[in-house]
């Protein structure tokens, strides 16, 4: 019988204490979940600031600009597939071969992943193609890791945009099936 009775007493005040809890939590407020993907945000801002900077650098030949952007671990793939380092980036921009060189990128999103950051948007770079300057048009994906009170670019991946024979861009809502470049198809 005592048995009995503690194994109610202790039900009872356990639920007791579950219920309270339910209330205390239930009286906070939740908090407030940060945007991790956002399009208009003090962070979009201020990742746009740093695009700036980065065209900037690259636009003026400016080697000390462009190495406060760049993370000396930065790997940049092209939208031709050629992969760079920050060194071979800064080698590119001082020499200055290219006159014509000109970059202008635009950030849409920016997703905050604690001391990461991801900045997605388009681009424009004009440069010389052989003895031909080219304006090319495209998309970002640009990694950002926090730094010594800022922020350095860690990698950067760059698609340009199709376009048909004609050098039109394609229409935005062309379908075309699954390809695999190498294997197969008269489009290789």
């Amino acid at each position: 019988m005592k048995r009995i009775f503690a194994c109610i007493v202790v039900l009872v005040l356990s639920c007791r204490l579950v219920a309270a809890q339910a209330a205390v939590a239930g009286s906070q407020p939740e908090a407030a979940q940060p945007n991790v993907t956002t399009t208009s945000s003090p962070e979009v801002a201020q990742f746009q600031k740093i695009e700036d900077q980065w065209s900037k650098a690259v636009s003026e030949h400016d080697q000390y600009a462009l190495e406060n952007v760049l993370s000396p671990l930065f790997v940049d793939v092209a939208a031709n597939g050629d992969i760079t380092t920050r060194n071979q980036q800064i080698v590119s921009v001082i020499t200055g071969d290219d006159k014509s060189l000109w970059l202008t990128q635009k950030v849409i999103t920016v997703r905050m992943l604690g001391d990461i950051a991801v900045a997605n948007g388009t681009y424009t770079l004009r440069h010389k193609v052989n003895s031909a300057t080219v304006e090319e048009k495209g998309v970002f994906t640009h990694v950002f890791e926090r730094a010594h009170g800022g922020w350095v670019c860690i990698n950067s991946q760059r698609t340009a945009l199709r376009e048909d024979a004609g050098g039109k861009k394609k229409p935005a809502g062309t379908v075309e099936p699954f390809h695999i470049p190498l294997f197969g198809g008269k489009n290789n």
